[in-house]
């Protein structure tokens, strides 16, 4: 695997998200509340929304377009539960977060 610098830890604070761009992919940045730094797809799975542009509370990402809700530590589904976010490997050095896009691809979800 080889991982690239996505961004620094200093763009992100606890609680946040943000996107941004590696290897042609926009990728979604999380912070959970009291836990690590995580990297999933950047759209919604239903109608390719950009997630950023939605709400999130620490816990939960939330697509502004149909308020599709998925946990930020997993990428689970929580309302539908029945789809999920593509969650891609990363890992911090020093102040880089670090992601692995190969072999992650976008899922997508019934209509």
């Amino acid at each position: 695997m080889a991982f690239v610098k996505l961004c620094n830890v200093e763009d992100l604070w606890e609680g946040e998200m943000e996107s941004f761009e590696v290897n042609g992919r926009e990728i979604l940045v999380v912070w959970p509340s009291g836990g690590e730094i995580v990297a999933f797809q950047a759209v919604c799975p239903h109608q390719d929304i950009p997630l950023v542009e939605g709400k999130f509370d620490g816990k939960t990402i939330i697509c502004r377009a149909h308020q599709w809700m998925f946990d930020c530590r997993t990428g689970a589904g929580v309302n539908p539960s029945d789809c999920r976010l593509a969650k891609y490997p990363i890992k911090i050095e020093g102040d880089d977060v670090l992601v692995e896009t190969e072999g992650v691809q976008s899922l997508f979800a019934h209509t």
